[in-house]
This record gives C-alpha cells, sequence and structure tokens, in this order.
C-alpha cells in the first residue's frame, strides 16, 4: 500500500496535495484497492463550488458506486479531462495520474483538520 508523505488525507480515503491556496484531490492507494477494478468516474463541472465533506463526483467499480467527498471548501479550477474516458487509471496511479479535481481553497485553516500520513496509516490499520 503506498501512502506518499507530502499529502493529507481523509476518513473517507481521499487524499489531497497543497500548492498554494489550491489543491489536487484524488482517492487514495486504500480506496482503489478497496473498490477494485474501476469502470467510472463522474467529475464536477469547473466552476463548480464544492462544500467540505459534501459529495463531489462518483467512482463507480466492479464492486460498489462509491461517493467522493471534498476534504475541503472552495472553487473547482481544474478536473482530470482524462479520467472519464479513462476510469482505469483511478487504480494504476491513484497519486500521479489519477488526481481528479484542483480547488481554490476557500479557507486555508481547512487543511488543518486532514490527517498526516501517520495518522492515516494508524487509521487505515484499525479498519
Amino acid at each position: 500500500m503506498n501512502f506518499p508523505e507530502d499529502l493529507k488525507y481523509t476518513e473517507e480515503h481521499e487524499w489531497v496535495l497543497v500548492e498554494g491556496d489550491v489543491v489536487a484531490i484524488g482517492i487514495t492507494d486504500f480506496a482503489q484497492d478497496q473498490l477494485g477494478d474501476v469502470v467510472f468516474v463522474e467529475l464536477p463541472e469547473v466552476g463548480d463550488t464544492v462544500e467540505a465533506g459534501s459529495t463531489f463526483g462518483v467512482v463507480e467499480s466492479v464492486k460498489a458506486v462509491s461517493d467522493v467527498y471534498a476534504p475541503v471548501s472552495g472553487e473547482v479550477v481544474e478536473i482530470n479531462e482524462e479520467l472519464p474516458d479513462e476510469p482505469e487509471v483511478l487504480n494504476t496511479s491513484p497519486y500521479e495520474d489519477g488526481w481528479m479535481i484542483k480547488v481554490k481553497l476557500a479557507d486555508l485553516s481547512s487543511l488543518d483538520d486532514l490527517m498526516d500520513v501517520k495518522a492515516y496509516q494508524e487509521f487505515v490499520e484499525k479498519d
């Protein structure tokens, strides 16, 4: 299981890469492993507003359909245009090529609510 140290994590198994006041968001290696082969991804539109804790997208696999939750609030400034056509990228490269959306943060302090890599690893091990 891969847990990059430079990311922040949520209890819903999303990851966040901070790039100034913009963050990239995706699902973790643990999440994609639990889901199995991803066959469909639904993303919001650029310009949409996401609210921390609310659903921003859907990932469908051969096993289940899962909502994806926004770890932060802000405006969607970019979406990964490849994912709807190549949803399997979430399985093969969840952290690099499998990012889902980029969000301009409404409040930088919302990052304080996210877990660091050590806390996330401990959380996953309890599951």
